[in-house]
């Protein structure tokens, strides 16, 4: 039996929740969540890969069971996230890693590495998108209207993300087996955002999202130069992020290994844990991970 030891860290006066297994002297992966989940997404694939590397999955500040300041007592941006991400990670020794990313967790992941791209040893993308070509236009349509022109009236059009029914949907739109994906999941997520005061928090990552796009040149510029290892696995019927958003990368890393996965949606790991997990042992081998 695998050992995932659930901690705390205090990060800028904030407390971070995060899950750990794996040797202390083993390879790092560390995994990035996206919205509106946590590190809960990762509680299988932790287990899957700690036996040959040390896993670190935090929840991100305003997410699961890391801190939610009210938003006028934090800064709820993408560079704020990436801020308490990668001092985290100096308080826990990692200097090198590999990054899992998926949704929200891939602007998080590409600032740090933009931000330090020799500390990054190589990239999982599921369903965290870095090209134009991801955006599925009419899921976006009400988010950059509100990121454009925030006010009640385009407010009300993102709001409904917050929703039983919306997280519901993340979940299960898609995926050919939707008996495999536990209700747990949409209902402890919808419980999280909807603490008190974090409907403000999400707004404002809501309103924040649009400074992502024009961060990707920089980022297709590190692809191009790094030409860091990258394994794209991705769930083919997401109606976020698109499958040409993983075909895209090869514009930049034509090594690049991309898998869409038929009947996979947005939260693949939830219908086809061992598919990912397959993937990426394989990937992370072959790389030949470098220890922290």
């Amino acid at each position: 039996m695998v050992e995932v030891r659930h901690q705390y860290a205090t990060v800028s006066g904030h407390r971070v929740f995060y899950r750990e297994a794996g040797p202390s002297e083993a390879p790092v992966l560390v995994l990035l969540h996206g919205f509106p989940s946590s590190s809960r997404m990762f509680r299988n694939l932790v287990p899957a890969l700690a036996d040959r590397f040390r896993v670190i999955a935090p929840d991100h500040i305003g997410f699961g069971r890391s801190d939610t300041p009210a938003h006028d007592a934090f800064p709820y941006t993408f560079d704020a996230l990436t801020d308490v991400t990668e001092e985290l990670l100096r308080q826990l020794g990692v200097t090198r890693y590999a990054i899992y990313v998926q949704d929200y967790g891939a602007p998080i992941g590409w600032r740090l590495a933009l931000r330090n791209p020799d500390a990054i040893t190589a990239v999982v993308t599921q369903n965290g998108n870095a090209y134009e070509e991801g955006f599925v236009e009419e899921f976006w349509v009400p988010v950059w209207a509100y990121s454009d022109s925030p006010g009640p009236d385009t407010e009300a059009g993102v709001r409904t993300a917050l929703s039983l029914d919306a997280i519901r949907w993340q979940y299960l739109h898609g995926v050919d087996r939707p008996e495999l994906v536990d209700p747990e999941t949409w209902t402890a997520d919808h419980r999280d955002v909807n603490r008190p005061g974090n409907d403000l928090a999400q707004l404002a990552l809501f309103r924040d999202y649009a400074t992502n796009p024009p961060l990707y040149p920089k980022v297709h510029a590190y692809f191009r130069e790094s030409q860091v290892p990258l394994l794209a696995v991705w769930g083919a019927e997401d109606r976020i992020f698109g499958p040409e958003g993983a075909r895209a990368f090869a514009k930049d890393l034509p090594d690049a290994e991309i898998h869409l996965i038929p009947g996979g949606g947005h939260f693949l790991l939830e219908s086809h844990l061992d598919t990912v997990a397959g993937y990426m042992r394989g990937f992370l081998t072959t790389v030949g991970q470098p220890p922290a």
